[in-house]
């Protein structure tokens, strides 16, 4: 049965600026249970790789891809393709309007600039609901290391958006206090849908021991290889495992891209570990899933900071889906997410991770225990299925204004 306004199927538009979909799982995961509920759902995105048609329909989901002029580097860099995803974005919306149609805008950050396409649309009676992913603000300055005119310009943003929005959704509590907080928006306004795994995806699978690359264990990472995400602190720590530690026994599998991709390589290199890491770049997902279940231990080398400290790290819920015991530093929302599935190193502290690493290594029953925790608290708490009713009746709140 379609969920309707009135005799109509209600018709949502997702815009995404930072992922092609259907590789943003958080979006496909949306977008696939408002499908099922009986929504029309198209999706504006950029192109990516193994995502470079313009237009496709995948599992009744109509997906709109534009392109975009670079990996942005520096804050010019990122106002030139945010200036680029704005046009494309808009141009793309009217395509939509005019064939398919759309009731509602659901836009997902960053940036946080998609309100002036939200706002637009509010004239002519659409709704808008913004889809809190990152904090910007935050996260500018864990890029770039300053509170300056582009800092402001989020903040200014940020809060705009939360003014256009008739709706918004957290991620987790953090971003819903943000939300209310430093965004203004009624209580009753925010809902938290956190970014619960879907099982069926996240398969359990036979470990590939061809790539410990001769070695008797596995540290597995998956993630953005940027410059918040601390894969510098995991590369200090395997170099302490190595060189210090004199463990040889140990490999690191890195699983993910990002515009510090090259400089990580070049990094491991001048430590010296290069032998003992792979860089494996974006794969689709069964490499990565073989990556992870066959390692021993999972990372979240994330630094320390304001914005990582409030975030939910998808990569955290992942590795617990598949029943790996986990080492991060001390993060407020990364303890929620795993609590016991969990070892904690001191902030941003790379010896530590090392130890902690170590640690679990040589303790195949905590490891087991661990991973069991995780699986568990998954299948009982955090799986996508718990959060895909919240998700509902957000949209239900937004469409009965």
């Amino acid at each position: 049965m379609k969920a309707s306004a009135g005799n109509k199927p209600r018709r949502v538009l997702f815009i995404v600026e930072n992922l092609p979909s259907p590789f943003d799982r958080r979006v496909w995961q949306e977008a696939t249970t408002l499908n099922s509920a009986g929504y029309e759902i198209s999706i504006i995105c950029p192109k990516g790789k193994g995502y470079e048609k313009s237009y496709e329909v995948i599992d009744d989901i109509h997906i709109y891809r534009h392109s975009l002029p670079t990996e942005a580097e520096g804050a010019w860099g990122y106002l030139l393709e945010y200036s680029a995803a704005l046009f494309w974005e808009f141009t793309l919306s009217l395509r939509v309007l005019f064939t398919r149609g759309f009731d509602a805008i659901h836009a997902c950050n960053p940036p946080d600039n998609i309100f002036i396409i939200g706002g637009f649309f509010r004239l002519f009676g659409k709704k808008f609901l913004f889809d809190h992913h990152d904090i910007n603000p935050e996260l500018y300055e864990a890029k770039f290391g300053r509170r300056d005119f582009f800092y402001k310009v989020m903040l200014a943003w940020e809060r705009w958006t939360f003014k256009t929005a008739q709706i918004s959704i957290a991620t987790n509590e953090s971003y819903k206090k943000i939300a209310i907080e430093r965004g203004g928006m009624p209580e009753d306004k925010v809902f938290v849908v956190r970014s619960g795994p879907k099982l069926d995806r996240l398969k359990v699978i036979p470990p590939v021991e061809s790539l410990k690359q001769g070695r008797k264990y596995l540290v597995g990472y998956v993630g953005v290889m940027g410059a918040q995400e601390g894969i510098d602190y995991l590369l200090k720590a395997a170099r302490y495992i190595v060189k210090e530690m004199q463990r040889t026994d140990i490999h690191f599998g890195l699983v993910g891209g990002g515009t510090s991709l090259s400089e990580m390589k070049e990094y491991a290199a001048e430590l010296g570990i290069s032998d003992y890491v792979t860089f494996t770049g974006r794969v689709p997902d069964q490499e990565l899933l073989e990556m992870l279940n066959t390692a021993d231990v999972c990372v979240n080398p994330d630094v320390v900071n304001e914005m990582n400290d409030k975030s939910t790290m998808n990569k955290i819920m992942e590795y617990m889906a598949l029943a790996k015991p986990i080492v991060q530093f001390e993060l407020t929302e990364g303890r929620f997410s795993a609590q016991e599935a969990s070892l904690y190193a001191s902030k941003n502290d790379a010896e530590d991770m090392a130890k902690k690493i170590v640690e679990l290594i040589d303790d195949p029953e905590l490891r087991e225990k661990m991973g069991n925790f995780g699986r568990q608290r998954v299948e009982n708490e955090l799986e996508w299925k718990y959060e895909a009713p919240k998700l509902l009746a957000a949209y239900d709140a937004l469409f009965s204004q």
